[in-house]
C-alpha cells in the first residue's frame, strides 16, 4: 500500500532536492509540503499546507503521514539571534516530531549537523544536540537522524561563509582521507537520496548517520 510522506523545509538546500524524490517514488500517493510560503511546484501527488510555523499546533490534524522529513534549519545569522535560531532549530522541529508521533507516523527522518553534541560549548552546535536528544523521545517506529558536513548545493540565499567553506573543502577533498574523510563537504542531493534510502530501509530504532554513512548510502539508487 502505497504512503503518505510530510516534508517541513521543502525550500531550503536539502528539501528542494528531497521534494522531487519523494514525488518520484512508488512509495507514496501523497506528499504533504508544509511551510510558510506557497511552493512553485504542481503535481498531482502533492498537496500544500500554507501556515506559519508558529501555528503547528493549530493545524495538527493537517500533519497526518507515514513518513515525516524534517528538513528545517537555519543559521545564527541569517536567524538574527540566538532566540531566532532556536525558534526554528529547535522548538519547530521538536514540535513537529510531538505531533506527527501523536498522529501516529511510523517514522521521522531529521536533518541534523555534524558536531551536534547537547554538551557542545558551541551554541549552534548544542541546540542541534539538545533538539536531537528531544525527538528521541517521540515514539515514532524509526528515528533517523542525519549530521551531514558541509552542505554543497544552490541556495535561494547567499550564505558567504558556507560559499567560502565549499570551495575551501573541495580544493581539499583530495587530501581529505583516512580519519580526515568524514569533513568532506556532501552535496545536498546526496542526502536527500539517503534520506528516501533510509526510509524505505522499513527498520526500526534509532539510527544516526555520519556525513561519510550519508554519502554512500546516498550513491545507491534508490527506487
Amino acid at each position: 500500500m502505497q504512503k503518505t510522506a510530510l516534508i517541513a523545509g521543502a525550500s531550503g538546500l536539502v528539501g528542494s532536492q528531497l521534494l522531487p524524490l519523494l514525488l518520484a517514488s512508488d512509495r507514496y500517493a501523497r506528499v504533504i509540503a508544509v511551510g510558510r510560503r506557497p511552493l512553485p511546484i504542481v503535481h498531482p501527488k502533492l498537496e500544500q499546507r500554507i501556515f506559519d510555523l508558529e501555528q503547528l499546533e493549530e493545524h495538527r490534524l493537517q500533519l497526518i503521514a507515514d513518513d515525516v522529513y524534517c528538513c528545517l534549519g537555519t543559521t545564527l545569522r541569517q536567524a538574527g539571534s540566538k532566540e531566532a535560531f532556536y525558534r526554528v532549530d529547535f522548538l519547530y522541529v521538536v514540535k513537529l516530531a510531538a505531533l506527527t508521533a501523536a498522529n501516529f507516523a511510523a517514522q521521522f527522518m531529521l536533518v541534523s549537523a555534524m558536531g551536534a553534541d547537547a554538551s557542545s560549548r558551541f551554541y549552534y552546535n548544542r541546540v542541534k544536540g539538545e533538539m536531537e536528544e528531544a525527538v528521541r523521545e517521540a515514539p515514532f517506529r524509526a528515528i533517523h537522524i542525519f549530521r551531514p558536513s558541509l552542505l554543497l548545493g544552490q541556495r535561494a540565499e547567499k550564505r558567504l561563509g558556507e560559499q567560502i567553506g565549499a570551495v575551501l573543502l573541495r580544493a581539499l577533498r583530495p587530501v581529505l582521507v583516512g580519519p580526515l574523510r568524514p569533513y568532506r563537504a556532501i552535496e545536498a542531493n546526496t542526502v536527500a537520496r539517503a534520506m528516501l534510502s533510509a526510509a524505505q530501509d522499513e527498520g526500526g530504532g534509532i539510527r544516526v548517520h555520519s556525513s561519510e554513512a550519508i554519502a554512500q548510502a546516498g550513491n545507491r539508487l534508490i527506487k
